[in-house]
């Protein structure tokens, strides 16, 4: 079992739909766990499908519907894990149609300061000379 703790903001999507967004995620034997707050649950319906791991327990799984499209038991939680997998209860995990990406929208929309449009005021003082 290998758990590692991220404090890089990220979400998952499917289809270009965000489903969660949030500034931090457990990681878990290579899935990212979501907290549930941040989780769009209009676009999770509960699915049939369990399944169960020898020290996590019972995860039960949900369908992603956006639309008229339906991404089958995608998303799992353990509602009662084991005590080894307690720091997860109720946290989603997702994987197949779904990516899981980091959520730092303006990094990617926001060009860099340079030349004339760089107000040397309004930098941190760390970025100014």
């Amino acid at each position: 079992m290998k758990t590692e703790h991220t404090l890089i903001p990220r979400q998952a999507i499917v289809d270009e739909t965000v489903i969660a967004e949030t500034p931090e995620t457990q990681t878990v034997d290579g899935y990212e766990y979501f907290p549930p707050e941040s989780i769009n649950w209009d676009l999770l319906e509960p699915s049939d499908l369990t399944s169960t791991c020898p020290w996590k327990g019972v995860a039960t799984y949900y369908d992603i519907v956006i639309d008229d499209r339906r991404h089958r038991n995608v998303a799992w939680t353990y509602e009662a894990p084991k005590d080894a997998a307690r720091h997860i209860k109720g946290q989603v995990g997702f994987w197949r149609d779904v990516r899981v990406e980091d959520a730092v929208p303006f990094l990617s929309t926001r060009p860099p300061l340079s030349g004339a449009d760089r107000d040397e005021d309004q930098l941190p003082s760390f970025l100014s000379d």
